[in-house]
């Protein structure tokens, strides 16, 4: 969404393609391509990996569908507005292997929409037609459009969702349209209802609007419309996470506001907050093969440079002003579970990094080669001082803290590493791939050698992503339900539990104290630690799972079942 000063003489790009075809129908045939390449990416998935933030949305979406839901007090409030959009699957399987094949299609449809979006933003940036729908075809091949698609998680639907309000922003700004202050308000105010990280887009939002309002650069009336649509879509979310957290949180979610205000207040906690933030804008740059950092360098100089475009310098501070803060608050809020992500991390950024991307792509194919090369260098700069500032602060936690491979993907894929983090060689490797790009800036018919520079790595961490085969035993671990309740000890890990509500889809999991109770009474089934002894009078063992899994079950009397 941001540029550069525009080049003294206007220069034609120079991808061929089909003269006079409608980019309409490019645009479809490329979105559906985008589609089809995600279906294949998750063609194995059939259940959540991401626990307990996937089967957190799945549970909700259930419960709005008027299913069974489930009882997380004490865990992370999985909030209402993307569960919402799964819930009408629901309406039509209750099998949780299908329900979650709908889910992979729904994720890979939203994805592939932030292609057609990318398109309009270049075109908004005065690049030619053939140059836009090229440059945003393989800019939605980017990792943070392909790693969650496939998943259910409100990562799936934010980068797209990010997109289209940064448009609309644009749009505002440029023409004082009610019609696109009416868009940035919804969507703003959806994404608060998505997802914590939106309550930093809607703030961000309601003070450019004031903003725009008291410099009278849009008129009153689009101005009000923008921000009465933004409060009620934000009531509604409200009242829909309300009803949400009574429902599924009857004892509380966890309180992450509490952690938040204790660290602003403090100085370490600012020093955590402060120092995550970082990481998170390393992993951005890195994450982006540098090309994020070209876009946060040119943002800067586009916002202080009076000349240029006003709404082009609305849109870069907006984008400015909500990357940073929520690197802040995400990091400020973000509990420490002894985990190397809590210092570097790169999934609450996920939903801007593509707007990034783009702008560091047209700062390579639309300014002057020395300032490319400038920007190039800075962008360098910040991906060493982030790198350096974060593993300083994280010290040997980053050696002793518990890697967990999902939270790292680009980065693997850079370092070679897949069991640990290793932030020389990824932040070496993201520079030459810099440095290759920059290199295709610099040739002639650069826009073409740009685009193939870029599709061969955003294809490469496409390839290393996909699955080589089918996972062992494929849907065994899906069980036919029987027609009873099912408890679950109290003792039983949350690894174990979690996952078991959504594969019960038949009915809501009893909680028991197992301790000092006997399963209750009625119940078909219920889940125990193998270390429970034996059966109480009138329940037999089934002899399912075991102490490598952390669980076995009990048959109840009278029930004819299998085990869930």
């Amino acid at each position: 969404m941001l540029t550069v000063a525009r080049p003294r003489t206007p220069r034609r790009t120079h991808v061929s393609g089909p003269a006079g075809r409608s980019p309409g129908w490019l645009l479809a045939g490329g979105f559906l391509a985008h589609v089809v390449l995600r279906l294949w990416l998750f063609r194995y998935h059939a259940g959540p990996v991401a626990n307990p933030d996937e089967t957190g949305y799945l549970i909700a979406a259930r419960w709005l569908a008027g299913g069974p839901g489930a009882d997380f007090t004490g865990s992370t409030f999985y909030q209402g507005g993307y569960a919402l959009l799964l819930a009408p699957i629901y309406w039509f399987t209750s099998d949780p292997a299908t329900v979650y094949r709908a889910v992979v299609v729904a994720g890979s449809v939203v994805a592939a929409g932030a292609y057609p979006l990318a398109y309009l933003g270049l075109r908004r940036l005065e690049l030619g037609r053939r140059a836009a729908l090229v440059l945003a075809f393989v800019a939605a091949l980017a990792p943070a459009l392909l790693l969650f698609s496939g998943l259910a998680l409100a990562d799936a639907i934010l980068p797209t969702v990010l997109l289209g309000w940064l448009l609309a922003v644009h749009d505002l700004a440029r023409s004082g349209s009610a019609r696109a202050g009416a868009v940035a308000g919804g969507l703003a105010a959806f994404a608060m209802a998505v997802h914590l990280r939106g309550t930093v887009v809607l703030a961000v939002y309601v003070v450019v609007v004031a903003g725009l309002l008291v410099a009278r650069r849009v008129p009153r009336r689009a101005g009000l419309v923008s921000l009465g649509v933004a409060a009620a879509v934000a009531a509604a979310g409200k009242v829909l996470n309300d009803a949400l957290s009574s429902a599924l949180y009857p004892g509380g979610p966890r309180d992450l506001s509490g952690l938040l205000a204790s660290r602003l207040t403090g100085v370490e906690g600012q020093a955590w907050a402060l120092s995550g933030a970082v990481g998170q804008l390393w992993y951005l740059i890195a994450g982006t093969w540098g090309l994020a950092g070209i876009g946060l360098a040119a943002a800067v100089a586009l916002t202080v440079r009076r000349g240029a475009p006003f709404a082009l310098r609305v849109t870069a501070a907006t984008l400015l002003v909500t990357t940073l803060g929520i690197a802040y608050a995400s990091s400020a809020a973000l509990p420490d579970e002894h985990r190397v992500g809590n210092y570097v991390y790169g999934r609450y950024l996920a939903c801007v990094a593509v707007a990034w991307l783009l702008a560091g792509l047209v700062v390579l194919v639309r300014a002057r080669r020395a300032a490319v090369l400038r920007y190039a260098a800075v962008a360098a700069g910040l991906l060493a001082a982030t790198g350096g500032v974060a593993a300083w602060y994280a010290g040997d936690r980053l050696r002793r803290y518990a890697f967990i491979a999902f939270d790292f993907p680009e980065v693997s894929f850079l370092s070679g590493v897949r069991d640990s983090l290793d932030m020389v060689a990824a932040s070496a490797v993201a520079l030459a791939l810099l440095a290759c790009l920059v290199v295709a800036a610099l040739v002639p018919r650069r826009t073409l050698t740009v685009v193939a520079a870029l599709a061969a790595v955003n294809v490469a961490f496409a390839v290393d992503l996909a699955p080589k085969s089918a996972p062992a035993g494929g849907r065994d671990w899906l069980p036919a339900p029987p027609p009873g309740r099912v408890a679950v000890d109290s003792r039983v890990p949350w690894n174990v539990w979690v996952p078991l509500t959504h594969r019960v889809w038949w009915t809501k999991l009893e909680r028991y104290d197992g301790e000092h109770q006997a399963p209750p009474a009625g119940a078909c089934t219920a889940v125990v630690p193998p270390t429970a002894g034996p059966p109480p009078a009138g329940w037999t063992s089934s002899g399912d799972g075991g102490t490598h899994q952390g669980w076995t079950s009990w048959s109840g009397p009278g029930c004819d079942r299998r085990h869930p």
